[in-house]
């Protein structure tokens, strides 16, 4: 019997494999095409019957394409403003979600390519450890078979938390996967929780007409950005017409004839009420370490996320964890790649450099994006730097311009007595493509001066980044 990519099914003739990871996300399949790259005999199971994992099918990826469209959306509704005339421009939600349909397909359909063009062998089935170097696999005909690996890789990624006493369906209460599926757009949407995914939501369903609500328990939207970051993203929020609500306590939701009804207090205490079409949750993402395993091993957990040293072994010997399930590792699908490549380089016995999560690039799809990477100025200061700030404005850029974007600015913290970039954090048009050039320049332990001397061409948005360097070291230009 053969699998989806051609390679053998039946394990009786071939069960023992050099490598074998669990969960087919950016971080397994990364992995085990690496694995392969490697020579390792490798092996990939998957529950699920596409390779790809959330961010692929549910995540990354779909809801860019979704943003994408958004974005074009925007720009035709406001064609006046460039000098062009476009009437009745109207959204074709069904075309929308098939081009989503077909972006993910192609991509998914690229990732088996890959790993059948690595040698990579493919299980599909649940995964779970069955003791030393042994993993059983449940098939979907509920057939157990297992599988023997010198070493094992855990990529079993995570799920999205859901409200006390709510469970998601597809039409009023969603989480991240419900609501790519939905077939209409929204007329109002009450989302809980302002990390990347509420914020990105927010940004998306309120370009395409809806009205939106957002909650946030914490003082402040996305609150692991830098505050100025997070000022001003809800300045734009609210200039947009998207309503902010900070340190709001949802007390309780409900379902109801039109949609859903939520209540929750103030930071003062004072009751307040929202009724909408959707509720969208988004507090958050849970590790999948339930039920792989893990409670005859020596792995060691920490609130469900597994604890691994710096070439991402857990205590368990011959089992590695990446990706979503790692304990203190940013919910991130490139820094779950890193980590998967990490984990079967020391696996293959091949010298391995471990991550260094400070130089990890968050981005965020909002508008305006997001991006940052390294310390915040609250973080540089705590950690005892004199701290030097240089800050740039898009106002000032003329891409910015030229785009019609000038809200936002770039900010680089550095070192006051040696100059060295401590971190960059990015609010405006297409900084989630410009931060790679700051994560290169901190892993370079470049100065602010470095970057400063570092021409960029002109018209450009990564200008900003240049002026801001500028002001880092005292001698800003354009500002």
């Amino acid at each position: 019997m053969r699998d989806r990519l051609g390679g053998r099914q039946g394990l009786a003739a071939a069960s023992q494999y050099d490598v074998v990871i669990i969960g087919s996300g950016p971080g397994g399949y990364v992995a085990a095409i690496r694995a392969g790259q490697l020579g390792l005999k490798t092996a990939l199971i998957e529950k699920d019957d596409k390779f790809g994992g959330t961010c692929l099918h549910w995540g990354c990826v779909p809801t860019k394409a979704l943003l994408f469209a958004a974005e074009v959306y925007d720009y035709f509704k406001n064609a006046r403003e460039y000098g062009i005339a476009c009437e009745k421009c109207a959204v074709n939600w069904a075309a929308v979600q098939e081009r989503k349909r077909k972006i993910v397909t192609k991509l998914a359909k690229g990732v088996e390519f890959l790993l059948k063009k690595n040698k990579v062998e493919t299980i599909q089935g649940y995964g779970r450890l069955g003791g030393p170097g042994r993993v059983s696999v449940k098939e979907a005909k509920g057939e157990v078979r297992e599988v023997r690996a010198g070493k094992i890789v855990l990529a079993t990624g995570s799920e999205a938390r859901m409200l006390p006493g709510l469970e998601a369906d597809s039409k009023a209460v969603l989480t991240n996967k419900e609501v790519l599926e939905l077939k209409q757009i929204p007329q109002s949407m009450v989302i809980v929780g302002a990390g990347a995914v509420g914020v990105e939501f927010a940004s998306l369903f309120h370009r395409f007409g809806a009205k939106v609500s957002l909650l946030e328990m914490l003082p402040r939207l996305v609150p692991l950005e830098d505050e100025e970051m997070s000022a001003e993203l809800e300045k734009s929020f609210r200039k947009q017409g998207i309503a902010v609500h900070t340190q709001a306590k949802v007390e309780s939701t409900a379902r109801t004839g039109k949609g859903v009804r939520v209540a929750f207090k103030s930071l003062e205490g004072k009751p307040h009420v929202l009724e909408a079409e959707t509720l969208l949750v988004a507090v958050g993402r849970a590790p999948n370490t339930a039920d792989i395993g893990l409670e005859k091993t020596r792995v060691k957990l920490e609130r469900g996320f597994v604890k691994v040293d710096p070439f991402m072994q857990t205590d368990e010997p011959g089992v590695y964890a990446i990706g979503d399930i790692v304990a203190g590792s940013p919910l991130l699908a490139h820094v779950g790649e890193m980590e998967g490549i990490v984990a079967v380089t020391h696996a293959a016995g091949k010298p391995a450099e471990p991550i260094n999560y400070r130089q990890a690039p968050n981005c965020t799809y909002s508008e305006p994006e997001i991006s940052s990477v390294g310390l915040t100025e609250r973080q540089a200061r705590e950690a005892g730097h004199e701290v030097k700030v240089g800050r740039f404005p898009f106002a000032a850029n003329s891409k910015a311009s030229i785009l019609g974007a000038r809200e936002g600015l770039v900010k680089i913290v550095s070192d006051e007595r040696y100059g060295e970039i401590l971190g960059v954090h990015m609010i405006g048009p297409r900084v989630t493509e410009m931060i790679a050039e700051a994560v290169v320049a901190i892993r370079l332990e470049a100065t602010a001066e470095d970057l400063a001397h570092a021409i960029h061409p002109h018209p450009t948005l990564t200008e900003s980044v240049l002026e801001a360097a500028h002001a880092a070291a005292d001698w800003p230009i354009h500002v």
